[in-house]
């Protein structure tokens, strides 16, 4: 045998070399130190003494290894490994599952590369193997795809790029064009960018003309991230080759197209629905993923707080009226609307959707695509499906006064229906019914709720950090001090952004006694709110605040994705003027829809003047938890004239996040209360460690002994019956913090 001068670290392959070679030869041609790579492999192919292709059927059979496939490299596998350690040891992970970690390499002799994964990952380590040029080039494409870019476009000489100049201001033959988009640097480049970006898990991908060239960019958690850049004069042939994979007019540039593709990735399909626009610079292409093996249509894991999925259920249980699904493009209600189908799926229940498109295929249901050229409008498909005897019927998205029309009238004929509008936020949607010609009895008779929705980006896990500066100043109102926050830190699991996935929040109208008749009668909006209110909705940005405060998002995320609520915006109401003027006041009558309607006058008034008393602010915090808004306004101006910090809940599960939002000195607890009554709240508030001392005022109009006693057998501090003195609620409050702070 041979001896090397070089001290290479697979001198292993040496006896293998020379079986596949002249002894003689090897010897002559590896004493030529000129242009020595870094291991015997690369030197011994650089010298042309063997192919990769041989040496690795040598090993193979040799060792009885087996041949890597770096094709199946999956996306689990490459972040098990950081990109360092791969290029170290000159490995490319592909596999990963609970047991092993399967791995592509030129030296499966490397034991320090064997112990070092096996420690890093906790698995035990197989080697496949793969020669290092392979090897050198898969790195690339799923590490660095920019690298991998640079030798696509390599294949494209500058013959090449002028005569696709020349393309593109002469528009020529589309045949040349054709060509020019089947070459194989072009087909390799649009796999390239598909398959990354599903990789990445992006929901869009962009490819956009600039002055300086194409910008390929990813939609990621609801982000725009710029990804690489492609030469102008290879434009043309990308745009037209994913114009042929998508079935679309490449001689077209002048009118916007749609189509739809399915490739496979990871031997798993995924549909493509691809839309090109015209634009200054040329074509730009927009391809949403569709990837059904990646969305789960569970209503309990879109991510909803769980008294939101509660109410969605609760909607979802009707047998006939309008569900609707409002916000913008890519807030994820095709997603909901889909979960909803599948939680109300069943043998015994007929379910028709018409859409534009359809993105996911369903099993089991009828579902319609939209051809407005041959006819089939929205309106239309409606009609001949109400035909088709169905129980439930999914409307994409109720566009125009024709389609809103019909959907009412199925709904008022005893079938559920669910589609979708375009509003900020949930009553809006009403007056966007109003504004496309429906009649306003007509809406309050047939809706039965509306779910407002957004997507927040989700916090990794694995690097986010706490929060330790000052909450800005504008914020401060919603956050108690020494509630623990976080922020986006970034790192490879999350490709150093901070959030990993996404999650939904809402805001859920119910159409309750009150609000119909709000809406029916034509009332201003503010009025629809406020009876909304009373029946328990909260806003979008209540929503997000709950996760950002459970540490699942971040502040920033929340500001990006709704608006922080005006301070000064409030609904007037004849209770808070007349607080203001300090005059006597009764509760007007109120039907909430929820069982809550009572004879206000003779459960709460205040039947002597109220004194101004210190700034509000300062003193110890209450919360008011009162179904009633009106009357919870005037209890909250009482209270803040003498000195009290005032929040409020409307329902029992409101109340209970309010606590542990807020963290209250004292609670002033109404018993008849939407959601969760008051003894359910008193049984949870004593039941856990972290509550249990929180004093608790209990307002009932029922002043009989058996309720009062049963109020203190739930561990209430108070008990006060309706109505009482303005004096008397305060003086309450101020007794029990004396007596329960000793």
């Amino acid at each position: 045998m041979i001896e090397l001068t070089q001290d290479f670290p697979d001198k292993w392959l040496l006896p293998t070399i020379e079986e596949l070679t002249d002894s003689d030869n090897v010897a002559e041609v590896l004493a030529d130190e000129d242009g020595v790579a870094e291991t015997l492999w690369q030197t011994a192919v650089a010298k042309g003494l063997v192919t990769d292709e041989q040496l690795i059927n040598a090993l193979s059979t040799r060792f009885k290894l087996k041949l890597a496939d770096v094709s199946q490299s999956t996306r689990e596998a490459r972040e098990a490994v950081p990109e360092a350690v791969a290029r170290r040891f000159g490995i490319l992970p592909v596999t990963i599952t609970d047991s092993y970690l399967e791995i592509a390499t030129s030296n499966p002799f490397d034991l320090d590369c064997d112990k070092m994964l096996s420690f890093a990952t906790g698995r035990d380590v197989r080697m496949t193997v793969a020669s290092p040029s392979r090897l050198a080039d898969a790195l690339d494409e799923h590490y660095r795809p920019e690298k991998a870019l640079d030798k696509l476009l390599h294949g494209m000489d500058d013959a090449d790029v002028e005569q696709l100049e020349a393309e593109q201001e002469q528009l020529e033959d589309v045949a040349v064009v054709t060509a020019e988009a089947s070459q194989r640097p072009v087909v390799r480049l649009v796999d390239l960018i598909i398959a990354e970006g599903i990789a990445s898990r992006a929901s869009d991908l962009h490819i956009e003309p600039e002055e300086q060239g194409i910008a390929v960019r990813y939609r990621i958690d609801g982000v725009l991230r710029k990804v690489m850049s492609i030469p102008r004069a290879a434009g043309l042939p990308l745009i037209s080759r994913i114009k042929i994979i998508s079935g679309l007019d490449i001689a077209d540039h002048l009118r916007p197209q749609d189509g739809r593709a399915r490739v496979a990735v990871s031997g798993m399909p995924v549909d493509l629905r691809v839309s090109t626009l015209p634009a200054a610079l040329g074509e730009k292409v927009v391809i949403r993923v569709l990837d059904s093996s990646s969305t789960v249509l569970n209503l309990d894991s879109l991510g909803f707080d769980s008294h939101e999925v509660k109410l969605i259920k609760e909607l979802l249980d009707y047998r006939d009226g309008i569900i609707l699904v409002t916000g913008p493009t890519g807030s994820g209600k095709t997603t909901t609307l889909y979960s909803a189908l599948r939680h109300v799926q069943s043998e015994g229940v007929n379910i028709i959707t018409v859409e534009d498109p359809v993105e996911y295929r369903l099993q089991g249901i009828v579902q319609v695509q939209v051809h407005e050229k041959a006819g089939l409008t929205f309106a239309a498909a409606l009609r001949s499906i109400l035909r088709q005897d169905p129980d439930i019927v999914l409307v994409g998205e109720i566009r125009d006064n024709e389609t809103a029309t019909i959907a009412i009238q199925a709904s008022l004929t005893g079938h559920l229906v669910l589609s979708t509008l375009h509003t900020n936020d949930a009553p809006n949607a009403v007056t966007r019914l109003k504004d496309i010609g429906v009649e306003s009895y007509k809406i309050g008779q047939a809706l039965r709720g509306i779910i407002a929705q957004r997507l927040m980006r989700q916090l990794c896990l694995t690097c986010r950090v706490r929060w330790v500066e000052e909450v800005p100043k504008k914020l401060q109102k919603w956050i108690r001090e020494g509630i623990p926050l976080y922020r986006a830190v970034g790192c490879p699991e999350c490709a150093m952004t901070g959030y990993r996935g996404r999650f939904s929040i809402a805001q859920i109208l119910r159409i309750t006694g009150e609000v119909e008749k709000r809406i029916t009668a034509g009332m201003r909006m503010d009025k629809v709110v406020e009876a909304a209110q009373q029946a328990g909705m909260t806003s979008l940005w209540d929503s997000g605040l709950r996760h950002v405060l459970e540490g699942e998002s971040t502040l920033d995320e929340l500001l990006r994705v709704v608006d922080m609520p005006d301070e000064e915006e409030e609904y007037a109401s004849p209770a808070g003027a007349a607080v203001a003027s300090g005059t006597a006041v009764s509760a007007e009558p109120s039907a909430s829809g929820d069982g809550g309607g009572r004879a206000a006058g003779t459960e709460f008034e205040l039947l002597d003047e109220m004194k101004l008393a210190t700034t509000p602010g300062e003193g110890p915090l209450v919360l008011l938890v009162d179904d009633e808004d009106q009357l919870r306004k005037v209890m909250k101006d009482l209270l803040e004239r003498d000195g009290y910090q005032v929040v409020e809940a409307a329902d029992g599960v409101e109340a209970l996040a309010q606590v542990d939002r807020h963290a209250p000195n004292i609670i002033v607890l109404d018993l008849n209360l939407p959601n969760l009554d008051g003894f359910g709240v008193l049984t949870k508030l004593k039941s856990r460690p972290a509550t249990s001392d929180i004093p608790v005022v209990v307002l009932t109009a029922r002043g009989d002994e058996d309720n009062e006693v049963r109020v203190f057998e739930h561990g209430a501090d108070d008990f006060l019956s309706k109505p009482f003195r303005a004096r008397s609620l305060s003086a309450r409050l101020k007794a029990v913090l004396e007596r329960t702070s000793r």
